[in-house]
């Protein structure tokens, strides 16, 4: 039996690694912070084709291909309820944490109620801005209203939402969801991202000490506005002709985005790098650049921000959504106008500006010292807590 102090978490996700995404790399840093913090943490999460080793907590569920999203797997409901039976068997959980809102939200919830053991969910996804670029063929009013309903049904199920920033929390509460609603963002390590060996990124990219570049580090799909930065970046290597744009990650708007910067004549200007080892190669490019830039305005945190500023990167990006929880009081961040001109017209002065630039790159360590995980995970212990005793299964 665990000591009597010890909180017993059963996690549920369809997301995880080797899927490398934010709600995968939020999950592993709170595990990590909070098995500090004498949190057990059990995970159920979808089999992915690809290999990756697991820790014992971790468990894995049968899953299926979807059809519009190959990237992603889909828990078969059954064989995902019966894993969470068994585990229960074992040792019934103080409480439940649902990380998103497909299979693992109504297995879940089944259990909960099952077990009478309260149950919350961290809402990492605004779908409403996200529905239309993976079912385009389906009215656009439907898919917001279907995905604001649904968000408030599951939300209203819960005893808590946990949310990464402020203004999520102010969208689920427009949506009428009615349970309290706590902000705890993902925190990060920024020992991980420090020491990266940027030339050696350079000449990996065949890139001289001289060149310009501009970063963007992220899931490659259409609501990161990422044709917005190759736009900007148009314009930018007109008056900086050395000059480059690093996209690393991968997803769906890839080859479209491929075949935009062709359009552009940019294919030399614009280097896609595909997913990157976060051990060396992700510090590395991070180290690399000059400036991170960033236009998502869809965003529910922006953990890459973060990363950035963790490597001494400056960072030039759109406030909108939960970026600005992270841009509005950093020091080594600048808040980019939203249109085009006025973007490219911010890159061109930073990167004409070494000084300003180092100076941004100091403050910008000491802005992500401010985000740590284990900070973090102590705020999501505290909301745990609460939760359990609220329901009177105290930990």
């Amino acid at each position: 039996m665990p000591p009597s102090n010890q909180l017993s978490v059963l996690m549920i996700s369809d997301v995880y690694f080797p899927r490398i995404n934010g709600v995968s790399t939020s999950i592993e840093t709170f595990r990590e912070s909070l098995a500090k913090l004498d949190v057990r943490v059990r995970l159920v999460v979808p089999e992915y084709p690809q290999a990756h080793a697991d820790d014992p907590e971790t468990r894995r569920v049968s899953a299926r291909t979807i059809f519009f999203d190959p990237e992603d797997r889909l828990m078969r409901y059954r064989n995902a309820s019966a894993l969470l039976s068994e585990l229960c068997d074992e040792q019934p959980p103080d409480l439940i944490h649902v990380q998103t809102p497909f299979v693992a939200h109504y297995a879940g919830l089944h259990l909960a109620r099952q077990l009478d053991r309260p149950i919350v969910a961290t809402c990492h996804t605004l779908f409403e801005e996200y529905a239309h670029a993976y079912l385009p063929w389906l009215p656009e009013w439907l898919l917001r209203a279907c995905a604001r309903a649904i968000s408030r049904r599951q939300g209203n199920d819960l005893a808590t939402v946990i949310v990464p920033s402020s203004a999520m929390r102010a969208r689920l509460l427009d949506y009428g969801v009615r349970v309290p609603t706590v902000v705890v963002p993902t925190g990060i390590r920024p020992e991980c991202f420090a020491g990266g060996d940027g030339a050696r990124f350079r000449a990996r990219l065949g890139l001289d000490a001289g060149c310009a570049v501009a970063l963007f580090v992220g899931r490659v799909a259409h609501e990161k506005n990422i044709g917005f930065l190759l736009d900007v970046a148009a314009r930018v290597r007109e008056r900086i002709p050395e000059f480059v744009l690093v996209i690393a990650g991968e997803g769906p708007a890839r080859p479209a985005l491929e075949a935009r910067a062709a359009s552009l004549d940019m294919e030399a200007n614009v280097r896609f790098v595909g997913y990157l080892d976060r051990r060396q190669a992700l510090p590395d490019c991070y180290a690399a650049a000059d400036v991170f830039v960033f236009a998502s305005r869809t965003e529910t945190q922006g953990l890459v921000l973060l990363e950035a500023m963790a490597a001494g990167v400056p960072v030039l990006a759109l406030a909108e959504m939960g970026t600005r929880d992270i841009l509005e009081p950093a020091q080594g961040a600048l808040i980019a106008p939203d249109d085009v001109g006025g973007f490219a017209d911010a890159l061109v002065a930073l990167l004409r500006d070494p000084g300003g630039r180092r100076r941004l790159q100091d403050a910008a360590r000491d802005d992500a010292a401010a985000w740590s995980a284990d900070a973090q995970a102590r705020r999501l212990v505290e909301c745990y807590r609460q939760v359990v005793a609220a329901h009177g299964h105290g930990a």
